[in-house]
């Protein structure tokens, strides 16, 4: 596993400081929400794109996702708009070097989101990027995402996000979130919050997301890709700094991924 942080923990703070919170916090990558407030976002002129990417890699980092707000199953929003959006952000994605865009259900109906996500993945495929459904909001569980991933019948290109804290809240137990996205998981974000009804952010293993038990299947699933720590400091200003919440994040991947190396 290799520890990445969304720049979701860190509101007000341009990208040099970002860098630098993930580096001295021991991590291998940034998650960079895309929103005009971070600086990064589809709009962005190509130089700017390239001016980002280098600073970047200069500091050692890789970009592990972009995390954008399409929802791909939004029946508010035309099919036409929603794919329009989610090919500009999968076109940043591939002018960053980053390996995909993370998107949001945002609708409960399978066949919306899988009739759209048809409609990218050729390109996304010629691009080499990746769309990352996260299991959120109206299809929190993983059997809900797999069910939209085998519609959309693109495995590779549409794959799955396991975010810990939405399938157990909503009563999935990890065991069987991994069993139903085990074909399909391509990366994790990992937090630790109050309890299933509050989701208040806490350090993690202060809080009451089951983060050894889903570590453990992550270990013995052989999972090897990007884990993210998902500090919402952008929703709730009261918490830590991220800094302060990396070392315990940094120390959880690094018990589950030497087991996983051996």
């Amino acid at each position: 596993m290799r520890l990445a942080v969304s720049t979701l923990g860190m509101p007000g703070e341009d990208l040099t400081s970002s860098i630098s919170i993930a580096v001295e916090g021991a991590c291998e990558g940034l998650e960079l929400r895309l929103h005009p407030d971070t600086g990064v976002h589809a709009g962005l002129p190509a130089e700017e794109r390239g001016a980002v990417r280098r600073q970047i890699a200069d500091a050692g980092l890789s970009i592990a996702a972009l995390a954008g707000y399409v929802g791909i199953c939004d029946q508010k929003v035309e099919d036409a708009a929603a794919i329009r959006a989610l090919l500009a952000d999968l076109r940043l994605a591939a002018d960053l070097e980053a390996p995909g865009v993370r998107v949001f259900p945002r609708g409960a109906d399978p066949l919306v989101g899988a009739r759209r996500l048809r409609a990218v993945a050729d390109e996304a495929a010629a691009l080499g990027v990746r769309v990352f459904v996260e299991t959120h909001d109206q299809m929190p569980t993983g059997a809900a995402v797999a069910r939209l991933l085998e519609e959309t019948g693109r495995p590779g290109v549409a794959v799955a996000l396991w975010d810990l804290l939405h399938p157990w809240r909503n009563g999935e137990p990890p065991a069987e979130t991994l069993a139903a996205l085990a074909p399909h998981l391509a990366y994790v974000q990992v937090k630790d919050a109050v309890s299933a009804t509050d989701t208040t952010p806490v350090p993690m293993g202060a809080g009451a997301v089951p983060l050894e038990e889903a570590g453990e299947l992550l270990r013995s699933h052989g999972y090897d890709g990007w884990v993210s720590l998902e500090w919402e400091r952008t929703w709730y200003p009261q918490v830590a700094p991220v800094a302060e919440i990396l070392p315990g994040a940094a120390a959880w991947v690094r018990r589950f991924a030497s087991a996983t190396a051996a």
